[in-house]
Parts: structure tokens; sequence; C-alpha cells
């Protein structure tokens, strides 16, 4: 299996126009992807097609055009905006006699360069090993000699890339395993928040959108913030004190959502945004300079109820509005009531009391139901006693 891009590495961009509506939006972010890895983009191949190519999906020309491309710059990395299958990366890697990564391969490589946390690592390589399962066939001539005879490894007629899969195979059941033990102790850890009544709150939203800065800002935690790609990667909590409540919450800082986020990234990292689905309330951080931002919107969302989390209450925090110009404030639903949005900046600090006080009211609010509920349910419960009380029935003592 071909190693691990070095920092630096001349690489080639390779993206192709299907018709679809975000294509802009999606060359710039393989572009920020490649920065965000530590690459150096040393050329760009664009085309159209109404289809992938089969065997090469940009076809036998572009193929061929990007090859040269290659040599002529010297990069020996080519990464598509694409996902690649097996048999096409290894077709691709033949014809262009280098590397080959689509866009799913480079956004694992950059989660493996951003985990910092036991789990987070856990996460990222499962995630790997799930996605490089079914390409053992890369890069790979000798896999194809079989393995037989008296105390050979595997039994008589296994190739080694059987054995290299059955390998695989093992390792990530060995990490689903440790994994579950941490989503075991997480789930005891939050039942024992739910018991002693701490209100938590999670941040979410597309990636670089200002989710920790706007974290740090709140709770001056420190947590390490830059203007590039999944910055952030490792979830983060933090106690925070809202007086106007007389409360104190948990406020979580979570891993960005992108377009196409591979669905092995999802279900590896499925223990971390659990915490999102049981959050009491979601702060979905949006870049308000973005002229993507009503699609980001909906990506977050997509993935929200891809995790269950779609029914839980949110707030929409419009953050950069220091680069709109547009002044702080707090929009409520259509019925003048419950907070929908509030527009501040977190970098400034411009709005963010608005939000503290949006938290607060958010949090009495919630306080106050949960009384109404509990008084709900002793009434019920004394109502069912008194009517369910055993009486001597006639002609008996």
């Amino acid at each position: 299996m071909f190693e691990r891009p070095e920092r630096g590495e001349a690489v080639i961009l390779v993206s192709l126009d299907f018709g679809g509506p975000d294509y802009a939006e999606s060359l710039n972010e393989l572009n920020l992807l490649a920065t965000s890895a530590g690459l150096q983009v040393a050329g760009l191949v664009e085309g159209k097609r109404s289809k992938p190519d089969a065997s090469l999906f940009a076809g036998t020309g572009k193929a061929d055009e990007i090859g040269q491309v290659a040599r002529d710059a010297g990069a020996t990395l080519v990464i598509f905006n694409h996902e690649l299958s097996p048999v096409q990366e290894r077709n691709l890697e033949r014809r262009l006699q280098c590397r080959v990564l689509d866009r799913t391969a480079l956004i694992l490589e950059i989660f493996a360069l951003r985990a910092r946390s036991n789990e987070g690592k856990l996460q990222v390589e499962l995630a790997q090993l799930r996605h490089y399962s079914t390409r053992l066939v890369r890069g790979w001539t000798h896999l194809e000699r079989q393995k037989g005879g008296i105390g050979m490894r595997g039994g008589p007629g296994e190739s080694q890339l059987e054995l290299d899969r059955r390998m695989l195979l093992n390792k990530i059941k060995t990490i689903e395993g440790k994994l579950d033990k941490l989503t075991r102790s997480r789930a005891i850890q939050r039942r024992g928040r739910q018991r002693g009544g701490v209100f938590s709150v999670s941040l979410v939203g597309y990636t670089n959108a200002g989710k920790s800065t706007l974290f740090n800002t709140l709770t001056h935690a420190g947590a390490y913030a830059a203007d590039q790609l999944f910055a952030t990667l490792d979830t983060t909590s933090r106690k925070l004190w809202l007086p106007q409540a007389s409360q104190q919450i948990v406020l979580s800082d979570t891993v960005g959502f992108i377009t196409r986020l591979p669905h092995t990234l999802v279900a590896a990292f499925e223990a971390t945004l659990e915490e999102t689905a049981h959050a009491d309330l979601l702060l979905h951080v949006v870049d308000s300079a973005s002229p993507n931002r009503e699609r980001q919107m909906e990506e977050v969302d997509k993935v929200l109820k891809e995790i269950g989390a779609e029914h839980v209450p949110q707030f929409r925090v419009m953050n950069k509005v220091d680069l709109t110009n547009a002044a702080p404030q707090v929009a409520r639903d259509e019925y003048g009531g419950k907070i929908a949005a509030v527009w501040l900046s977190a970098k400034t600090g411009d709005g963010v009391a608005l939000l503290r006080e949006a938290l607060a009211e958010f949090a009495c609010d919630q306080q106050h139901e949960t009384q109404i509920l509990a008084a709900q349910d002793a009434e019920l419960s004394q109502s069912y006693t008194e009517t369910h009380v055993e009486t001597p029935q006639d002609g008996l003592e």
C-alpha cells in the first residue's frame, strides 16, 4: 500500500464537471483541503463529462493529459475531487505511474494529521482501515502469489492478498471493540449529567465556520482555531456559567462538516457525534460571509439527520458579521416567541453577549418546562394511587 503523502509534496488536482450545482464550491474546497494537508498544489486539470468512465474515471485522453501535467510539474501524487472505485484507482496509478488519491482518502489523511486524543486516533484509523480494506490491490504486485504447504500461514492455496485482508478485518474488529467500550463509558457519563440536571449545548456547523473561535470566546478554553478546514477534530467540552439563568451548562465543540463528508468518517465518528444527538440544544454556526452559506447549512442539516440529531432544538448562529457589516441582533420565530438565530462576530466579540442572553433564556425555559412536567407527573401519580386504592368489597370484612 502506498505510504501517506509527505507534507509539502507537489500534487496535481483533478476536478471534472458532471453538471452539478456545486462544482465551483467543491473545487475551491479541494484546494483548501490540499493546503490543509500541507501539500503544494503544482497544477490543476479540469474537464467536463456526462458520466464517469468505468475504467479510468476521466477517460483515456484526459488520463494521458493528467499524466503529462504531473510529469511536467514533477508531481508524484494526483488527487481527484471525486470518489474513485478501487479498480479506477488501480488503473489510474498504472497509467499515470504515480500515486492517486480520491477526495475521501484526502479527508482521511487530514483527519489523521489532526487527531490528538486516543479516541480520535482510533476513529480515524477505523475509517482508514474501512476505506483501504477494498483497495489492497493498490501497488501490490506480489499479492498474486499463493501461499501453501506445511507450516505456511493461512493454509494451502491462500493468497497473500487474502491474508492481508483477514488481518485488516481483525484489526477493524479490535478497534471497534475499543470504541464500543468508550461509547459505553460516555453513555454512563451522560446519564450522570442528566441526573444532575446539567444542561448540554453542542456547537455544530460547516468546517471553517468559526465554531472553535466562538467556543474560545465563550469559555476562554484556548482550543486550537485556525483559518483552515478541519482545524478541530477532537471534541472538546467546557463548563460555562450563565449568570442570567443562575445555571451552569456544558458546551462542546465538535468536528466540522463538509460537502460529501465520507460515510466512513460519519460511521467511525458515530460515538463522538452521538453526543450531538443527545444535546439539549445545538448552536448551528454559519459563516454568514460565505456566498454558499445556504448550501452549507443544508449539508450540516443532512449530516444531523443522518446521526439522528435533526429533532434537537437549535439556534442558527450567523457568525462573521464583521465581514458583512451586519449589526449584531437576535431573530425570533414567526410568532415572536422562540429564538431562531443570533448574528454576531466570534472574532471581535460583537453580539456574543446576545448569544449568552439567548442561551440563558433557553435554559430558563427548559427549567420551567421540566418543572411543569415533573408537577404533572406527580399529579398523575397521585391521581392513579387514589383511584386504585383497594376498598373492602360488600359482605366482606
